[in-house]
């Protein structure tokens, strides 16, 4: 079985990144929270996060309990899966969970300190609210790459599985990881989205009064939705792509690899090893992040870009000698490393422009706002749409020099495998990446906790710096994350012809007996046709399941993959319209009601707004995620392998482009508002403000809601798949 060395860097690096999470906590919780009224804003904050996230994670668990039997049935009674999927499966999802709510314990209590340092100084705020961020980015992957590593040890070397079906066992741990992030990242989008859209359209539009003012009722709802929607959901939604890719990575490793038993495991471990030292390059990157007092917005960007690219350097460096140590014949991986690294940064970039106040597109949708909300509403989608072409161009580019530079040419496989190892180079720094993109939220709640403690102006200037560039980060990192869900779901589209593969070869040898497939072969002996699934080349393995354009269930899988992008995000885009509806009225009834409100001399009933944001994310995250979950099963078994195929390749190229259309346009949007509140156009309060605010909130829910959400989705559905493999090759060639 084999054992290198070069594994244990992984369960090191995860531990040395709890450490260092626990330790930037216990740095952060030495500051003072600063007046009664900043630490009772910050409290109430924290006690509706808390109360939200254990309502969700009671339905989460009872979905979860229903999919674990589903699994056990697969596993015990069926024995098309491994005993362990379901166990895997159940703590991928506990794992997820977990590090969405450390981190947003981490968020809720460096808000206030964030907004009392900013008291003080700029710098002092940035660093308070970004190793906030830090400590989830820390956490993400330290409980990733540490549950992977447990896992690899407990089914490789204790239950002595060979490596092809324990990397296949490890993905469904990625099913539970992609589950459980669904559910954040389309609840959580839900709850911020629905109060953020009532508290705008009313507090701004209607009454005219400032965004965070604390007579809105709904302000209260909106800052905890920023912690279970951008942090909690968030933190979910990056463990399951970090874990994602380096599962499915995996996966591809014991198969590219097999015939060289030599490089087998090596092949296996390189992804959880890049992952190591990628997260010990981010705890460095970490430190080169501050910034001077008097830094405005391209200043802070390049204080947070200094640490990105720092790490990102080490990174290249390490890999390097890494893959020389693993892989030595075949140094074209490196290449695919490094693609991986630019094809990120590239997107990065690309996302910054089209989505910070300092650039044309941003302007131009603010210059819109001078004629009304309609053509504010139509620069910011022309602008979303405008913008899925450099990523999309850069995902392309980047997938042919990844397989190119892996040796795909000569062995496809191993050019599939270099492919998912360039998803782990563009994640092997999101202990930093993720900083980075959970800092906005933090930055967005000391600017609330500011406002409603009617601290002084000049504190309110220093945390809307910090917000700005959080919208400017926030969507560099949605564009990560759906950069990498691309290559990660082609990466799992590989997993899951390799997984059919071994479905059939353990059927095969538990006695099953296919005439189709000795037909192909020419023999009905089980050695030879265990030999031949073993060594065919995918081209000749995917004729047994006409896995060709010319057949109509590969074209109908497309259309259905296609569709479910689209429903996917109605569904979300609908919850979120019917919970920001209620809650419109609701804060309408406040100000008409409690006499005083308005004038400052009531206070508002925050609490209800706060229930209704709960009740409608409730209600509405079945729906998605249990849709995610069924079809593919439900399409496998109706269509059989190639009409999944065709579902995953469907689902993975309307998805990726409709979620950077949808984040970048939302990002633009909120900046553009953002501008106009600076004292461009009229600034706060002016008839282009109010259109803005428009344009703000329609792209709010598909920022933050549907856009985030359908990187998930497709990974989700590719790793179903890959679970329920077995089941539907069963039942289609029995």
């Amino acid at each position: 079985m084999g054992f290198n060395w070069l594994f244990m860097l992984a369960p090191f690096a995860a531990i040395l990144a709890l450490l260092f999470a626990y330790f930037f906590y216990k740095q952060i919780i030495k500051h003072p929270e600063g007046t009664d009224r900043m630490k009772e804003i910050a409290e109430a904050v924290r006690i509706g996060a808390k109360a939200y996230l254990k309502r969700q994670y009671v339905v989460v668990a009872i979905f979860f309990v229903i999919t674990s039997l589903f699994l056990v049935f697969l596993s015990f009674v069926l024995k098309v899966q491994s005993r362990w999927t379901a166990f895997a499966f159940l703590t991928g999802g506990f794992f997820s969970a977990l590090s969405g709510y450390l981190g947003m314990m981490a968020a809720t209590a460096s808000s206030a300190r964030t907004a009392n340092a900013a008291r003080e100084s700029l710098n002092k705020a940035l660093r308070i609210a970004f190793r906030a961020g830090a400590i989830m980015g820390l956490v993400v992957v330290g409980l990733g790459l540490i549950d992977i590593s447990i896992w690899f040890s407990v089914l490789h070397y204790l239950v002595k599985y060979d490596l092809r079906l324990t990397t296949v066992t490890l993905l469904s741990f990625g099913m539970g990881a992609s589950l459980q992030a669904l559910f954040a990242r389309v609840g959580g989008g839900i709850f911020t989205k629905a109060a953020d859209v009532g508290a705008d359209l009313v507090g701004k539009v209607e009454a005219g009064i400032p965004e965070d003012d604390p007579r809105n009722p709904a302000v209260i709802a909106d800052n905890v939705g920023d912690n279970v929607g951008d942090v909690a959901g968030m933190g979910a939604d990056l463990y399951e792509s970090y874990t994602g890719s380096i599962l499915s990575s995996a996966a591809l490793g014991a198969s590219a690899f097999y015939a060289m038993p030599k490089f087998t495991l090596n092949a296996v471990i390189l992804p959880m090893v890049i992952a190591a030292v990628g997260m010990i390059a981010s705890i460095i990157g970490i430190y080169l992040v501050k910034a001077k007092e008097d830094a405005n917005q391209k200043n802070l960007l390049n204080a947070l870009n200094r640490g990105i690219y720092g790490a990102s350097i080490l990174i290249i460096i390490a890999t390097f000698f890494i893959i020389k140590a693993l892989l030595p014949n075949n140094m074209g991986i490196f290449g695919s490393v490094i693609t991986g690294l630019v094809v990120g940064l590239i997107i990065g970039k690309s996302t910054e422009y089209y989505t910070s106040s300092g650039y044309s597109p941003t302007k131009f949708i603010a210059s819109q706002s001078l004629t009304g909300p309609a053509t504010t509403i139509l620069a910011g989608l022309s602008t979303g749409m405008i913008s899925t072409f450099v990523p999309v161009l850069s995902v392309a580019t980047g997938i042919i020099i990844a397989f190119w530079s892996a040796g795909g040419f000569k062995s496809p496989i191993i050019g599939l495998y270099g492919i998912g190892i360039a998803a782990v180079g563009m994640l092997s720094t999101l202990g930093i990446t993720l900083a980075t993109d959970a800092y906005g939220p933090v930055a967005d709640n000391a600017g609330g906790n500011a406002q409603m403690s009617e601290l002084p102006e000049e504190v309110r200037k220093r945390t809307d710096a910090l917000d700005a560039l959080g919208n400017t980060t926030a969507a560099t990192g949605k564009g990560f994350a759906i950069g990498s869900a691309a290559l990660t779901a082609l990466a799992l589209l590989a997993a899951y012809i390799e997984e059919v593969r071994g479905g059939l070869i353990r059927l095969v040898n538990n006695g099953w007996v296919f005439k189709d497939i000795a037909a192909v072969v020419g023999s009905s002996d089980t050695n030879v046709i265990v030999q031949w699934l073993h060594h065919a080349k995918i081209a000749d393995f995917m004729k047994l399941f006409s896995v060709n354009l010319m057949n109509p269930k590969v074209i109908v899988g497309i259309f259905i993959g296609a569709m479910m992008s689209f429903l996917f995000s109605g569904l979300a885009i609908k919850a979120v319209g019917k919970a920001a509806s209620d809650m419109v009225e609701e804060v309408r009834r406040q100000f008409k009601e409690i006499k005083g409100l308005l004038e400052g001399k009531a206070k508002p009933d925050y609490a209800t707004c706060v229930e209704i944001s709960t009740k409608g994310a409730q209600r509405a995250m079945i729906l998605p995620a249990t849709s995610a979950v069924l079809a593919p099963i439900v399409t496998g078994l109706i269509l059989g392998v190639s009409g999944v195929m065709g579902l995953l390749i469907g689902a993975l190229s309307s998805g990726f482009i409709l979620a950077i259309f949808m984040a970048n346009a939302g990002g633009a949007w909120d900046n553009a508002k953002k501008f106009i509140e600076e004292g461009n156009y009229g600034g706060k309060g002016s008839e282009p403000h109010k259109a803005g605010v428009v344009g703000d909130t329609v792209g709010d829910p598909l920022k933050d809601t549907a856009g985030p959400s359908l990187n998930i989705l497709i990974k989700l559905m590719s790793m179903v798949s890959v679970v329920v493999a077995g089941l539907v090759v069963a039942y289609h060639l029995l």
